[in-house]
């Protein structure tokens, strides 16, 4: 007897808290009738942005942000540094901040520690994506001063002999921001100086995404083949694949329906379809459906 495809959605997956409000909060302005201008893409997935650009909402760089006067700009979930709030007062941009509220107490803990140990020539330290909007937002709050690690070898960016103070953008890996941690502890030890200088390291990755991790372990483990659904721009999206990939290396990443080859190859019978913080629900369920459709399920 052939067993019946199963195919199930990742009720987990989806927008974090913080996508799902900035959305809602451009949503409400444009069908109210707003002009609303969006400093960067709200969300890292075309299709949702493609979905929100016909309801009226207007993508713009900083470049063209500048330009503007007597408007109104949303601000995304991933923030953004003093210099953008400075640009609005002086041009009288009404600002939308849909900053996501883990990002902005994120954003004053740093600023308050950069503004204590500034004349102890303390350094702080923001595990995190280079040009990351979010990580911008961040280093923004210490005058640009800060230092963004990504890998070991930006470690020996730090001065081992001045305190070192550790943060970590919101949406990274749990288990590299330790990994990291533990490596700088060892070469503070190793300085020769008679006392290390302090060394303090805050929890500053977001609950909702570490947890998603290990939720995500378990669906890959129990599917045949997993298909993973995000934006390719997405730093969340590429960390939960890979997470997928190592607990089921029968994963498949898309970004769109078009990108998904039918017939599926081996021919599963239980197949997870499950997506990053900043794929919208609607997305997966396009993938689910066309899956459907071809098999006559």
């Amino acid at each position: 007897m052939i067993k019946k495809m199963q195919i199930d959605l990742d009720r987990r997956a989806g927008f974090c808290f913080g996508v799902e409000n900035a959305i809602k909060i451009a949503e409400k302005e444009l069908k109210a009738g707003n002009k609303v201008y969006c400093l960067g893409q709200i969300v890292h997935n075309e299709m949702e942005i493609r979905r929100l650009e016909k309801l009226g909402l207007l993508t713009i760089d900083h470049d063209t942000y500048k330009k503007l006067k007597n408007t109104r700009v949303l601000i995304r979930a991933h923030g953004e540094p003093p210099e953008t709030y400075r640009i609005a007062r002086e041009n009288n941009i009404s600002l939308i901040d849909a900053t996501c509220p883990i990002v902005a107490h994120l954003q004053n803990k740093i600023r308050t520690c950069y503004e204590e140990i500034i004349k102890e020539k303390g350094q702080i330290v923001i595990f995190g994506k280079q040009g990351h909007a979010e990580v911008i937002g961040l280093i923004g709050q210490t005058g640009n001063t800060a230092v963004v690690i990504n890998s070991w070898e930006d470690l020996d960016k730090l001065n081992y002999h001045y305190p070192i103070y550790m943060y970590s953008q919101t949406t990274r890996d749990i288990h590299e921001y330790e990994q990291l941690k533990q490596e700088i502890r060892k070469r503070l030890r190793e300085t020769g100086d008679r006392e290390p200088p302090p060394f303090i390291s805050y929890d500053t990755i977001c609950s909702q995404v570490s947890s998603r991790a290990t939720e995500l372990e378990q669906f890959a483990r129990d599917h045949d083949l997993v298909i993973f659904v995000s934006g390719k721009n997405s730093s969340n999206g590429k960390y939960l694949y890979n997470v997928c990939k190592s607990n089921n290396p029968n994963t498949i990443f898309v970004s769109i329906p078009e990108e998904l080859q039918l017939p599926l190859s081996g021919s599963p019978q239980r197949i997870g379809i499950s997506g990053a913080t900043s794929t919208p629900s609607w997305l997966m369920e396009k993938i689910r459906d066309k899956i459907k459709e071809f098999y006559h399920l």
